[in-house]
């Protein structure tokens, strides 16, 4: 990756997945190539701002050319740490944590090695041979596995406490769905999902349409 690709912005990294989900469409479509122009009508950016965002990485079109649909998918992938594997444990399996885990099936690269919950009826299901375990043995199978990112499905009551025990054990990020920010100490990296955002902000559109 290109050095000066530490300081981007977060807007340019969270257009980055948009950018390899259209490119992954092209590649279905069976087409080779296209111009910043043309993935502009796909994307819904403009032409200018696809270069920008892509120029933070070093650029990979050629004038009059475009851009090889393969390889810049491949370098997408690339830049946001897909071409690397990483080891999964949900904490929750409620209504929710079974939604996030039934997607990560489909989700190559990303391992659901573990389940969590403290509910008595849940304890013992098994999801594609994953049995969820109690809390409590979060613990030491954080001591004992090389675990990557943690997933919060739990309530807001007890994210934070979550949280906290997932970067005493070493996790390097946690995807929070809990209905709160939560914050832990040193440098591990939080994404916090709040899926009323998004809704609150369809219906703000819907009712300021011209």
């Amino acid at each position: 990756m290109n050095s000066k690709s530490k300081n981007v912005s977060p807007s340019v990294i969270r257009r980055l997945p948009k950018y390899r989900r259209s490119l992954l469409e092209l590649q279905t479509a069976g087409i080779s190539r296209i111009s910043s122009r043309e993935l502009s009508r796909i994307t819904g950016l403009t032409a200018s701002q696809i270069r920008q965002d892509l120029n933070n990485f070093g650029g990979f079109g050629q004038q009059g050319y475009g851009y090889n649909v393969a390889e810049l998918f491949a370098e997408v992938g690339g830049i946001l740490g897909l071409d690397k594997e990483y080891n999964v444990i949900l904490v929750g399996f409620g209504n929710l944590g079974q939604a996030v885990s039934n997607y990560l099936q489909n989700k190559i690269g990303f391992n659901l090695c573990a389940i969590f919950d403290i509910s008595q009826g849940l304890i013992g299901k098994e999801l594609s041979g994953i049995k969820v375990r109690h809390a409590d043995e979060m613990k030491s199978f954080l001591a004992e596995n090389q675990v990557d990112i943690g997933i919060i499905a739990a309530d807001k009551g007890s994210a934070q406490k979550i949280a906290e025990a997932l970067s005493e054990g070493g996790i390097k990020g946690i995807w929070n769905f809990a209905p709160v920010d939560i914050i832990v100490s040193g440098d591990v990296v939080i994404e916090n999902v709040h899926l009323s955002d998004s809704l609150y902000t369809l219906a703000y559109y819907i009712n300021n349409r011209e």
